[in-house]
């Protein structure tokens, strides 16, 4: 790789959440079991909604999409998580490093489009509803999920490539528990102003663009429902909304004070804080708030269970 020949350094040492060993311990089980519990609720979802016919739906086809991605996200930066927290070489690669980052940016990149195309199927669900078959059929449903992964991975590879074009001469200390935007480009010992910028401009593209056509969809969603003559028909059309809405808050929320700012922050501490929140604890909460809010899938899950377990007198089951 080009970047590789234009920089002393070799590794990247990442401090991640420096403890005693005793301490260490303890964060390896607790990271250990929110991995564990993001893969396998997220997995059953995946599951759960390709076994059961009556989940073959688009908004279902996305939802399987967005656990997949959750997959992704969280194994990008948690096994190296885990990893650090027991060994005392904390040291990842340059390339490892690179590679890290842009896996990771292409993600959220694909996570803001994605939920902005569930915006839109929701949106067509509540206020074309006599139409919402013919639109969203299963051959535009892919070509939306394909747009998603597409301009998200696209969108990244503008952005290493300048960050690629950088000189890293030392320190090599960074002040996270994966490799970042932020932190990496306060590394840079040259002038980062371009790459800083393009970063900027492409941040505020992927996720501006896609919030402001997910706050659209849902004022007219709102509107079309306060249009309901009835409170039940308006509590069930606003059901088929809520979970989205929640995990677009939670994510765009977190992302948008992360990254769209036009000066590069120091990694401080409440950064890492804050990227924990939406690169480690959002994929385990999602499916959470997706089945609980999601009267068919809570459904289809507790059926199984009881249906597995023989549970007769279980109150779900009835």
């Amino acid at each position: 790789m080009e970047y590789i020949n234009k920089t002393e350094i070799t590794e990247f040492l990442l401090l991640g959440f420096p403890s005693l060993l005793e301490q260490q311990i303890i964060l390896f089980a607790f990271f250990l079991l929110v991995y564990v519990l993001t893969i396998s609720e997220n997995m059953i979802i995946i599951i759960t909604i390709q076994l059961h016919p009556k989940l073959q739906k688009p908004m279902y086809f996305f939802l399987s999409n967005l656990s997949f991605l959750e997959i992704c996200y969280v194994s990008v930066t948690v096994p190296n998580l885990l990893a650090n927290a027991l060994t005392e070489s904390k040291t990842i690669s340059f390339f490892g490093c690179m590679t890290q980052l842009f896996f990771f940016i292409s993600l959220m990149c694909t996570e803001c489009v994605l939920l902005a195309v569930m915006a839109f199927d929701r949106y067509i669900a509540v206020c074309h509803p006599l139409h919402y078959t013919r639109i969203m059929n299963h051959d535009f449903c892919i070509k939306l999920a394909l747009i998603s992964w597409i301009s998200g991975f696209t969108i990244t590879v503008i952005k290493i490539y300048f960050i690629s074009k950088l000189s890293f001469c030392g320190p090599n200390v960074i002040n996270h528990f994966f490799c970042d935007i932020s932190p990496v480009l306060n590394l840079a010992c040259i002038d980062m102003s371009l790459a800083e910028l393009v970063d900027f401009i492409l941040a505020l593209v992927i996720l501006l663009i896609p919030l402001i056509l997910t706050t659209i969809s849902y004022i007219c969603i709102i509107y079309a429902i306060l249009k309901i003559s009835t409170a039940d028909g308006r509590q069930k059309a606003f059901s088929t909304c809520a979970s989205h809405l929640t995990v677009v808050t939670i994510f765009f929320s977190t992302t948008l004070f992360m990254y769209a700012r036009p000066k590069k922050a120091k990694s401080l501490d409440k950064n890492k804080l804050i990227s924990l929140l939406y690169a480690v604890f959002t994929p385990m909460i999602n499916p959470f708030i997706y089945c609980l809010r999601n009267k068919e899938i809570w459904d289809t899950l507790t059926k199984y269970f009881c249906h597995k377990t023989n549970f007769p007198n279980f109150s779900p089951c009835m």
